[in-house]
């Protein structure tokens, strides 16, 4: 992390006056660092996947990233959804996802979803998770309607669609 991302930047008060010749007129206003994480709230990753970071001591066993990601669920208990629902993911994991989902599933119920990990321009470049899930835990969301689920992954499978050219394949 660099310095820029702790630093705030406080106006000069209206109470004090500044003349054309002092210090803090030629220096710019005064910087105040604050921290980014709060020790009365949880703590985990903004923006970071976790494997990407060192993890401080924590009753997870596997930490989870705060990335709101796409997400497609597409089959419940085995049966097909006729549209694909897409959703958001609040957090992830290697083991599972907390998402939002506007009907409430089954608990223990066997999900096919897929998570776009990297989306490019032009759809060069994109990776998608797709896995097998059980429902782990749903819980109530503040909007009326909604669940919080949570799912652990069963059988995950990864698919790119990177161009390769065809001077690479060998043929």
């Amino acid at each position: 992390m660099i310095a820029t991302n702790l630093a705030l930047s406080l106006k000069a008060s209206p109470k004090q006056p500044q003349s054309v010749g002092s210090a803090s007129a030629t220096t710019g206003p005064a910087l105040c660092c604050k921290p980014l994480l709060h020790p009365e709230l949880p703590r985990r990753f903004i923006r970071v996947p976790t494997h990407a970071v060192g993890v401080y001591p924590e009753h997870r066993e596997y930490p989870r990233a705060c990335l709101q990601l796409p997400l497609k669920l597409h089959s419940i208990n085995e049966i097909v959804e006729d549209f694909p629902i897409t959703l958001v993911t609040r957090d992830i994991s290697s083991t599972g996802v907390y998402f939002l989902c506007p009907r409430q599933l089954p608990m223990n119920a066997a999900i096919e979803l897929q998570i776009v990990l990297v989306s490019r321009p032009l759809g060069q470049g994109n990776v998608v998770m797709t896995s097998n899930a059980y429902v782990r835990r749903i819980h109530p969301a503040a909007v009326p309607g909604w669940f919080g689920i949570a799912a652990n992954f069963d059988d995950v499978s990864f698919d790119r669609d990177d161009f390769i050219p065809s001077r690479f394949l060998g043929t």
